[in-house]
């Protein structure tokens, strides 16, 4: 059993593309989708495409939902004005969550698409929540491997059940700035596409982070085109 996982595209089709790319060169056929597909100031229509031509299997991230409710956000309204009844539904269908024998996949936790699992948001920026936190969001979970995403920043943790929750970090935007439940930045720290290798010989699973380089000025230049100089940073560099 391999499979792949992403999360968190947020319409930059260029680093979809680059990760499906690699994804197919290792002969891997099954890939799974944590949510945040189209949200963002790039490509939302070219995104689902890919999305839909590679058969990728799909949950709903917070950013999702956004795009189906009334938000008074310039983002939101961007993509809206892309997005034909086909898209629409294709959001509208999409699960809260996924469950195979051995894999849980959720965006954010379990019972929430904006909470974040691994991460505590404080005075210090984002610290890793203590185990017995972490243990509370899963405990009703039945299978070894849970995959969250929402934060953007690739973690693998252990917990004493052995239980391992995987973050696959962010496809296509690897730093973002965030007001609630503070002010607080998560920065990956490198602009590269992120995805997860997730495999089990015998027994034993094994865990493949993947950074994947790709030709970042086309969506770089969309960005700016779009006023969104927070984007063209985050692109850039990985930081904000």
């Amino acid at each position: 059993m391999k499979m792949a996982v992403i999360a968190d595209i947020h319409g930059n089709k260029d680093a979809l593309q680059a990760v499906l790319t690699d994804i197919h060169r290792r002969g891997i056929e099954t890939i799974y989708n944590l949510g945040d597909s189209l949200y963002g100031p790039l490509y939302p229509i070219e995104t689902y495409d890919l999305l839909v031509e590679s058969k990728v299997k799909s949950i709903m991230g917070n950013c999702d939902r956004m795009l189906l409710e009334n938000a008074q956000n310039a983002t939101v309204r961007y993509v809206q004005n892309l997005l034909g009844n086909m898209h629409r539904q294709w959001i509208t269908n999409l699960p809260a969550v996924i469950e195979t024998d051995d894999v849980y996949f959720c965006h954010g936790t379990p019972s929430s698409d904006e909470t974040y699992m691994l991460e505590n948001i404080g005075a210090n920026g984002a610290t890793l929540k203590k185990t017995e936190e972490i243990m509370e969001y899963v405990q009703d979970i039945k299978q070894e491997i849970i995959c969250c995403a929402h934060t953007h920043i690739p973690r693998v943790v252990y917990l004493p059940n052995n239980k391992i929750i995987i973050n696959p970090g962010s496809v296509g935007l690897s730093a973002y700035e965030e007001e609630l439940p503070i002010y607080h930045k998560m920065e990956s720290g490198s602009p590269f596409a992120n995805y997860t290798i997730v495999s089990k010989e015998q027994k034993h699973w094994l865990i493949e982070q993947v950074l994947i380089g790709y030709d970042r000025q086309g969506v770089i230049n969309k960005s700016k085109e779009n006023g969104r100089l927070d984007w063209t940073c985050a692109l850039e560099t990985g930081r904000m």
